[in-house]
């Protein structure tokens, strides 16, 4: 994307994000080894045991995800997993992270916790503080939040990289309707999901992985 093309807004606001208006290969074994000659092959015996069978171990449910509602937060949220090629300083791997990024985003929304997406968001970005802060506070003495899940469509990038060593990825996204639960169960707020908003990402590519520069809004 060129600058003329496109202004962004640093900083939080209504239209930006609603809550400021987130391989493993199997490999099978296998043994070989040279086949018996068959002239020298001893006779099976009649009176040889047969190997006792192995009982399959039978694997342990996973806890079934419940989305947060009236009766209380979300419960056994899944972790967002970070793609192989979004550790890739190429435009797919641009791409890919910021859909990540906002998967990770999503996650703090329904969980209240913010661990991993402060180790996506640096101090740094203004406006990333000031969606966890607000996520933070919305999760604590007793509250949650319900809704508020990110899609993220598109992202898209040229792929440019400026004389600072940054790239702009813009991403097209979409918020449910997030309600603001208290403690006793009464909703304190809610705002309706709004039109698909252009968000854009500012990324550099360091110490083998993406982190964010800025976050902000494309308003022209």
């Amino acid at each position: 994307m060129t600058s003329h093309n496109t202004r962004m807004s640093l900083g939080a606001r209504s239209g930006l994000i609603a809550i400021v208006a987130g391989v493993s290969l199997l490999l099978a074994g296998c043994s070989g080894g040279a086949p018996a000659d068959p002239g020298t092959a001893p006779p099976s015996s009649a009176g040889s045991a047969s190997p006792s069978a192995t009982p399959t171990p039978t694997p342990t449910p996973a806890a079934a995800y419940k989305p947060a509602d009236a009766s209380g937060p979300a419960q056994n949220v899944p972790v967002p997993v970070l793609p192989e090629v979004a550790k890739t300083e190429t435009k797919e791997g641009a791409e890919e992270f910021s859909k990540y990024w906002f998967s990770v985003l999503s996650y703090a929304y329904e969980t209240g916790d913010v661990a991993l997406f402060e180790s996506v968001a640096p101090s740094t970005c203004v406006a990333c503080e000031k969606v966890k802060d607000v996520i933070r506070d919305w999760h604590s003495n007793g509250r949650w939040l319900v809704g508020g899940m990110l899609t993220t469509p598109v992202a898209q990038t040229t792929f440019a990289k400026d004389q600072d060593g940054k790239y702009e990825i813009a991403v097209q996204v979409r918020q449910e309707a997030l309600s603001y639960m208290r403690a006793d169960g009464t909703i304190a707020r809610t705002d309706p999901q709004k039109p698909d908003q252009g968000n854009l990402l500012v990324l550099i590519y360091e110490n083998a992985g993406w982190s964010v520069v800025e976050l902000g809004s494309i308003v022209g």
